[in-house]
């Protein structure tokens, strides 16, 4: 599995879904495009797009191409192409893109760091996969989880 972490720029495809009513976690790698109708936490590579619907429950980190909130998310972002935050969406956690599209009536409690420099968004990427590699990582605790994280872990959401 050492190569999972090596991304292609080619076209992504839909090969992953995470139905409504599903819950999963662990982590994922894939070259295409993953949508999250259900709920999912762990982590998330890929040089496609991760799409989290309006009924989605993510809380993770997530390293891809494209990103696009349309439901809950808690963790990082960090997409090297954009992130689009849709009206119905709430992001608790932190971005860095490129670009970054925010709809109206979005809920968003976290910072956003815009890196257009190329070589600045590939040591990103490096520091991302450098964090979330090798199974010395403690299992217990979502990756990339920080005490701030936890302790929004309290936070209820209306369903």
């Amino acid at each position: 599995m050492g190569e999972v972490n090596h991304f292609t720029d080619g076209e992504s495809f839909v090969n992953s879904i995470i139905g409504e009513g599903t819950s999963l976690q662990g982590d994922f790698n894939l070259n295409g495009l993953l949508r999250i109708d259900g709920a999912f936490s762990g982590t998330v590579r890929t040089s496609g797009k991760v799409l989290i619907g309006k009924n989605g429950i993510a809380e993770c980190d997530i390293l891809a191409g494209t990103v696009v909130v349309g439901g809950r998310f808690k963790g990082v972002i960090t997409a090297m192409e954009k992130v689009t935050l849709l009206s119905t969406g709430e992001l608790i956690g932190n971005i860095k893109t490129p670009r970054l599209i925010i709809e109206e009536g979005v809920i968003f409690d976290g910072k956003c760091e815009i890196i257009e420099e190329k070589n600045r968004l590939q040591k990103v990427k490096e520091e991302f996969l450098s964090a979330h590699a090798g199974p010395e990582k403690d299992k217990a605790v979502p990756s990339g989880s920080t005490s701030g994280e936890r302790e929004r872990d309290s936070i209820k959401h209306a369903t």
